[in-house]
Order: C-alpha cells, then structure tokens, then sequence
C-alpha cells in the first residue's frame, strides 16, 4: 500500500492533519532514499512516531529500554558471530555466501537500529560485552571450539542463535505493550529472527543433512531438536502441546479418525523464553563480560 495514500485516507477524516504531520509528510516522502534494509526494517518505526507526535505520545518507561537493552546485547553476540564467521578464511563454502552476508548484514542493521532507538528514547546503549563464541566462557576451549573452523558447528551454533533469539524477543512482547511503536519494532525484527532461523536449519538439513525442520519440531520428552545436547537448556519448554489449555494432541490430525501428533503440535507454537533464562544461557556460556 502507498504511504502517501494512507495519509490522503487520514486527510479525508481529519483535515488538519498535513499541518499536524508536516513537515513529516516529507519524511516519509524522503524515506526510501535511505538506501538501505534498516530503512524498511524501520519503516513502522518512523511511521508510529510521526503518529505518535501529531496525536500524542506513549510515555517512554526504564522497562521499556531495558527490554531494547537486552536485544542489543543478543544482536551484538549474533552480529560478532556472523561477522567474524564472514572474516574467517575458508570457513563459508562459496555456494552459502549469500546466505551468510544476507544474514550479517541484517544482524548488524539490527544493532545500529536498537542503539538508535534506545538514544532517541533518552536512554544509554549498552556496550557490546566480549564473546567466547566457543564457549568457554574466555577460556576459547569450550565445547564449539572449532566453531570458526568448521562450518559445520558454525552452522549449529548460528541454529542455537537464531531459535533462541526468536524466542527471547517474544518472551519480551509483554513488556512492550505500553509503547505500541516500539513493540512494533521489535516484532519486526523477531520476524527477521524467525526468517534467519529457518534459513539456517534449511541448510543444515538440505545440504549438509541434519535431521532438523525448518522449524522448531519437539517430541515429548525433549524440546531440543538441533541434535546438539549441550544446547537442550535453549529449547527449555519447546516440547509443550498445551496452548491456551487446550492439549493440541486432543484435536483431529490431518487425516480422518487421528488426533493432531505432537510433532504438529510442537512445530505449531513456538515457546517464549524470559529475560533471566536467556542471559543464563549467553552471558553463562557465550558471553565473557
């Protein structure tokens, strides 16, 4: 839909409001020479504050930028990730670069677009902590030692990355719904998240043959699919079929006088994770300082 004519819709209910958005109007005008995927990624963004500031606007809270602080931190770790996976000679088999530079230079417009936020927010941007990606928490001997060697685990721990990140982000969407802008954005970026995880385990599996899903797929007894178990602690509560109260196993399958399995049941729902457990798991292992 053109934004412009969104705004003519706007105009015909409230008639002064090109003096309330102007001189926005030309912002939004202006807003695709930015010439970069962080302008669209923040497109919703710019957008509700331009609303917010000719209607009013949604009291900014501590909550609000510690929740963005908190995603900072985990796109600083997949951003240094993927950037010193890219600068790892040899480590990225050719016919996977796109896949990999498309990734990082999403990783590193998401930390740009955060510490803009949290500065325009009146808060302060956390500073990127130091990583053992191996890890060993700075001992760079832990269990994924060989992690900028062998593509292999570099692929598993980008997996472990990008699932725990999509579940971080909407284990925060609560805490969000008081400033509608900025929960806006981050659900966009937990898309992206989302898009990077699936891409991810679709290499595993198509090419390199892991048995994983595009998706999060659990049994009952065990969240984690990755086929990594030192990694079961991030897919914590993945193997749960009750939504809602409802036992998704209970409902009819696909085919007629079968009940919804629970490998359905689990790839239907993803699992929020809280605050407190994914920086147990990151700053424990991954994250030095």
């Amino acid at each position: 839909m053109n934004l412009l004519n969104i705004i003519e819709e706007i105009e015909k209910a409230d008639p002064e409001v090109t003096e309330r958005l102007s001189p926005r109007r030309d912002a939004i005008k202006n807003i695709t020479s930015f010439g970069s995927k962080v302008a669209i990624a923040a497109l919703p963004f710019a957008l509700g504050t331009m609303f917010k500031k000719a209607y009013g606007s949604t009291s900014t809270t501590s909550t609000v930028i510690d929740v963005l602080n908190f995603a900072l931190t985990l796109e600083y770790l997949e951003s240094y990730f993927y950037n010193q996976g890219t600068a790892s000679a040899g480590l990225i088999p050719a016919a996977d670069t796109k896949y990999i530079a498309e990734i990082t230079d999403d990783e590193n417009h998401h930390v740009t677009f955060l510490k803009a936020v949290i500065t325009q927010l009146g808060g302060t941007p956390v500073s990127s902590p130091t990583f053992d990606l191996t890890a060993g928490n700075g001992s760079h001997n832990g269990p994924f030692e060989d992690v900028l060697t062998n593509y292999q685990t570099f692929l598993a721990v980008a997996e472990t990355f990008e699932d725990t990140g999509v579940r971080a982000y909407k284990g925060q969407a609560h805490n969000l719904l008081g400033n509608q802008v900025v929960l806006t954005a981050a659900l966009s970026i937990h898309a992206v998240e989302a898009r990077h995880a699936s891409a991810i385990r679709y290499l595993r599996t198509n090419k390199y043959g892991a048995n994983v899903k595009p998706w999060i797929t659990s049994t009952l007894s065990l969240g984690n699919d990755t086929g990594i178990a030192l990694v079961n602690a991030n897919y914590a509560y993945e193997n749960n079929v009750v939504q809602g109260g409802v036992d998704l196993t209970t409902l009819p399958g696909a085919t007629a006088g079968s009940k919804t399995s629970v490998a359905t049941a689990t790839a239907a729902f993803d699992e929020a994770l809280d605050m407190q457990a994914v920086l147990a798991l990151l700053v424990g292992s991954f994250i030095v300082n």
